[in-house]
């Protein structure tokens, strides 16, 4: 019976998936079937811990983030868990032989959006590190399946692709975490006078490291190079919006990507993976 269960836990991450991020859930979809299951209960996994953080309101945020920290290292150590979302985690991260330092180090990022932080330089390093990078990581683990010359090479780009698509995050959620969560991550920065300078300035970093992931891109497995590919058309179409708009905009609303535009982006994807290999 216990097959069945496990097969429940990675059918309730992708439903988790599904539910928050058509973006990702599509890009999934472009993977090699063997795959797509642990990229869900990745997904699962810090869609649950950022749920905590951010919108458990009216509840004690560390107790709950606490408890979800012993949990996973339960699950991890028993090679079980009772919560599906944990399960299938604890099965990719056993499978894939994922490093359990960086489930560490993307947990103490989630612990560091429980504190009023004022973020500098090497403080907003180390959350976009946790926060992003390290789940860019993770996946990169399970694209590899256990090649770890081949996860030495990518590991940056990997890397620079988790940054890029947190900050592009950040820029569209600037409103909501400011005036709800009362948070700003970019360094040394008053949103109160955030304008079209600094707003540029901040472009020209991301721009930067979505042309450096792109590079690693081209370089992923067979088996996932387009899967990925696609989740960085679907953010670099959002980016391009954002881009569009003025700092007054990014403050009084939220900019998203209709699915009447993914699926052209999706297309248009698929045709240049298949005509001029990206």
């Amino acid at each position: 019976m216990k097959c069945l269960f496990d097969e429940l836990s990675y059918s309730v991450s992708k439903i988790i998936t599904e539910k928050y991020s058509t973006s990702f859930s599509l890009g999934i979809l472009a993977l090699k079937p063997s795959i797509r299951s642990a990229i869900y209960a990745i997904y699962g996994y810090v869609r649950l811990a950022d749920e905590i953080v951010d919108s458990f309101h009216g509840y004690n945020k560390e107790k709950l983030l606490n408890r979800l920290k012993k949990e996973t290292e339960n699950a991890l150590e028993e090679d079980i868990s009772l919560n599906p979302i944990l399960h299938s985690f604890q099965q990719t991260v056993s499978q894939y032989k994922i490093d359990r330092s960086l489930i560490s180090q993307f947990l103490h990022s989630m612990e560091m959006d429980l504190r009023k932080i004022d973020y500098n330089s090497e403080l907003y390093k180390e959350y976009i590190f946790g926060s992003a990078e390290v789940v860019g990581l993770m996946c990169l683990q399970v694209f590899t399946e256990g090649d770890k010359e081949k996860y030495e090479e990518l590991k940056p780009y990997a890397m620079k692709l988790g940054s890029a698509l947190q900050k592009v995050n950040f820029l569209r959620d600037l409103k909501d975490d400011y005036q709800i969560l009362g948070r700003s991550y970019f360094p040394n920065i008053d949103i109160a006078v955030f304008d079209n300078c600094v707003k540029l300035q901040i472009e020209k970093e991301i721009e930067e490291e979505f042309n450096e992931a792109l590079i690693g891109i081209r370089n992923l497995p067979s088996s996932s190079i387009f899967g990925v590919y696609l989740a960085y058309k679907y953010y670099l179409c959002l980016f391009q919006k954002i881009r569009r708009k003025s700092s007054k905009d990014i403050l009084s609303s939220r900019v998203r990507v209709h699915n009447f535009e993914k699926v052209f982006v999706a297309l248009k994807s698929y045709l240049r993976y298949k005509t001029t290999f990206l």
